[in-house]
């Protein structure tokens, strides 16, 4: 594992694989709001929840031997809006506007300079 984890690109899939979990565990249940009693809505949450701290955390860890906590924040952005715009059009059937993709394309430029040399 600790090798796996030194690559440059484990953070990445890892904060990919935890916001695939967290994605779930926010938002599945507004499918079953009629017919499933908020508590059970929070608690199947906090249990999906549990594995994405699972992967979130050695990605954290293990990124910011080689990424500024900046950049692993910011990265981490993209990602749950890639994650979260797959997730609402295949599961919800929902497509982002064109408001929505300007947004995205904020958020990704905020990642192009928080890579660029600080000083």
């Amino acid at each position: 594992m600790e090798r796996i984890a030194q690559t440059v690109w484990f953070p990445f899939v890892a904060l990919f694989v935890s916001n695939v979990f967290m994605t779930f565990a926010w938002y599945r249940h507004l499918k079953f709001k009629e017919h499933q009693p908020l508590w059970i809505a929070i608690a199947a949450s906090w249990g999906i929840a549990f594995f994405e701290y699972l992967v979130m955390v050695p990605a954290n860890r293990y990124g910011s031997a080689r990424f500024s906590l900046f950049q692993l924040k910011l990265s981490q952005e993209v990602i749950t809006l890639v994650v979260f715009t797959g997730f609402a059009f295949f599961y919800f059937g929902t497509k982002p506007q064109w408001n929505h993709v300007a947004a995205f394309a904020c958020i990704l430029a905020a990642v192009g300079f928080a890579f660029l040399p600080g000083k």
